[in-house]
């Protein structure tokens, strides 16, 4: 068992087999004496000792929660675009480009408008997200994103228990997405196409 893995984060199963998420130490060395007049030298003692957590173990959690709420959001629209209008994700880009619909109602921007609008709109929410020097709010900010309250934060048991019910479906939505890639290369189809040469060739 990890020690950094303790159970305390929602979905932590102690699986770190390359110990990305370890914990490291950082030593603050002051200056040798430098004096070039002296037969020795000393070394400068340790001044400071820090944990960045650049790369640690809360980094890595908040990029996995927003990579699997992605994943999520864009496994779920891959099934249902293609459900909905019969043209594959993979496709998609090619038929926006002929003129972008939502809905099957012709929208007015060309497809370089959609892009930027785009970009400024979840730019300015990543941007704001960022803004955030509160790990738990920059992951679960709450408020406008929870009008149900599901994530009642006084009832600690059920607030754990939403929170690795999430981390268990991003994961889940990351490894299915790959799969989508994967089929995609393989087949040249999207989602639903793959499950249905699939399920021919039976």
């Amino acid at each position: 068992s990890l020690s950094y893995l303790d159970g305390h984060l929602p979905g932590d199963m102690g699986f770190d087999p390359l110990h990305l998420s370890s914990p490291t130490v950082s030593l603050q060395i002051g200056v040798d004496e430098e004096d070039q007049n002296q037969a020795q030298n000393k070394k400068g003692d340790v001044e400071a000792i820090f944990r960045p957590e650049v790369f640690g173990l809360a980094r890595f959690r908040e990029t996995e929660v927003i990579h699997g709420r992605w994943a999520m959001l864009g496994t779920l629209g891959a099934i249902v675009g293609e459900a909905a209008t019969g043209v594959s994700w993979v496709d998609a880009g090619k038929v926006e480009l002929d003129g972008a619909q939502y809905l099957g109602q012709s929208l007015p921007f060309s497809i370089s408008q959609l892009i930027w609008i785009e970009a400024i709109l979840v730019g300015g929410v990543e941007v704001l997200r960022n803004n955030e020097l509160d790990l738990e709010k920059r992951i679960y900010p709450g408020g406008a994103f929870d009008p149900l309250n599901l994530a009642d934060e006084e009832d600690e048991e059920k607030s754990f228990r939403l929170k690795t019910a999430e981390i268990k479906h991003g994961r889940l939505a990351m490894v299915a997405f790959l799969g989508f890639g994967i089929q995609a290369a393989a087949t040249g189809e999207g989602a639903l196409g793959s499950l249905a040469k699939f399920t021919s060739s039976l």
